[in-house]
């Protein structure tokens, strides 16, 4: 599967209707960018099973900002609606793969659990 360009309009929803999501913040004037373009696409072939998205992050400044996205690129991933990793900087490609393979082997929901447990939880309804 390729990556999939994400928009404001379509991001959450993304996001929430899929088990896992990979997001690179990425601009076309970023050199570091255009260098992992190649890796991220590459990736997304590996796993056709999670979802690549791409944010142009000229295009989609409020969403950028939204996500505090503060130098590019950013990857981030996201494991049943929640954000489990958050790194800027252009990734080789084993890295990449071990970032993804860790994401997989999450158990988001004893990770949740645990943090509620320990009282790390900052008290935020679920929406919806």
């Amino acid at each position: 599967m390729a990556t999939t360009e994400l928009t404001a309009t379509t991001f959450e929803q993304t996001v929430v209707d899929n088990d896992i999501v990979l997001v690179d913040f990425w601009a076309s004037w970023c050199g570091p960018c255009r260098q992992f373009a190649p890796v991220y696409d590459k990736a997304s072939e590996a796993y056709p099973e999670i979802v690549f998205g791409k944010v142009d992050t000229e295009a989609e400044q409020a969403l950028a900002g939204a996500a505090q996205i503060t130098s590019i690129p950013t990857l981030m991933a996201f494991k049943k609606g929640h954000l489990v990793f958050s790194q800027p900087g252009a990734l080789p490609q084993d890295a990449l793969t071990q970032v993804i393979d860790a994401v997989v082997a999450l158990d988001v929901d004893a990770a949740l659990a645990e943090a509620e447990h320990a009282g790390h939880s900052h008290g935020q309804p679920d929406e919806g």
